[in-house]
């Protein structure tokens, strides 16, 4: 059986097997297990990110809501702000405790490859590092330390890898977190001008020194991350319309699959058919049935 010309760089694309004594049977991963990446850069930045979010909770809520006078605003603008940032560590949790289209990992031996019954002209990629039958457009994370099945990139923030079964919360993740800050933002000018019009010991429970750094420091995070979260939501939509992973981007890697429209592509991540649940970090999406180890060369 003949080898194609080589499309990735990071696989061993030929055949056979690796030998028995590199490769082990694999172990099927447990069912309705949670996926944790025992990574403690990863891990740092997540609490950091939860900390983050809570540290605008407080000063959103105990600076600027409560002391506020007028209860319709407290309560309209607590809602909203409170409700945002629910779906904003939902979707956080979601994307970090989900497997983002990790292959099973060792099942590259000669007998599993047999038990395939590939037809003449089907080939399997092979991973050396993690010893698995690699599916089309995967790439392995050397912090997952697993073939993740159209991975974009590993996010430290999320402590995951961003691929097939999860770019739907960590796209939910960062719009969230945009909403949040922009409101922040708008809610921080709002006080400012309330405090400046007003006596400052009379527009927050705290002292007005207190007041204004706890300001300032959440205007700073919301612009901070109102920036970097509209980048990163951005980006992630093109690279869903264009069905093209940031990796791929990256190594300008040949397109060898179908060509679908950008709705197309919205509802491969997102679900079939359009609803609600296309905003909702508790909906699964439904990716469809596709057999990921068989290739016609």
């Amino acid at each position: 059986m003949r080898s194609p010309v080589p499309r990735f760089r990071d696989v061993e694309r030929q055949a056979g097997s690796l030998p028995p004594m590199q490769c082990v049977p694999p172990c099927h991963d447990r069912q309705n297990t949670m996926w944790f990446v025992r990574d403690a850069c990863g891990i740092v930045c997540a609490v950091i990110t939860w900390l983050l979010v809570f540290f605008a909770e407080f000063v959103v809520l105990f600076v600027m809501l409560l002391p506020s006078k007028n209860l319709t605003y407290s309560l309209v603008n607590g809602t909203i702000f409170n409700s945002l940032a629910f779906l904003a560590l939902a979707s956080h949790f979601r994307a970090m405790c989900t497997d983002p289209g990790a292959v099973p990992k060792g099942n590259a031996t000669k007998e599993y490859i047999e038990s395939l019954q590939l037809k003449p002209g089907q080939v399997v990629y092979k991973c050396p590092k993690c010893c698995s039958i690699k599916p089309d457009r995967a790439h392995h994370c050397s912090v997952c330390k697993r073939c993740i099945r159209k991975m974009d990139h590993h996010c430290p923030w999320v402590n995951n890898c961003v691929g097939e079964s999860n770019q739907k919360y960590f796209v939910l993740f960062t719009m969230y977190i945009a909403l949040i800050s922009l409101h922040a933002l708008v809610m921080v000018v709002f006080h400012f001008l309330y405090c400046f019009e007003d006596d400052w010991t009379k527009c927050s429970t705290f002292s007005p020194p207190a007041t204004v750094i706890l300001l300032i420091l959440l205007c700073f995070e919301g612009l901070l991350f109102l920036i970097f979260t509209s980048v990163m939501f951005g980006t992630q939509v093109h690279s869903i319309c264009t069905d093209e992973t940031g990796i791929e981007q990256l190594k300008k890697e040949e397109r060898r699959w179908a060509k679908k429209t950008k709705w197309m592509n919205m509802k491969a991540v997102f679900g079939h058919p359009f609803s609600i649940a296309w905003f909702s970090p508790f909906s699964t999406p439904d990716h469809g049935k596709a057999d990921p180890y068989q290739y016609v060369v």
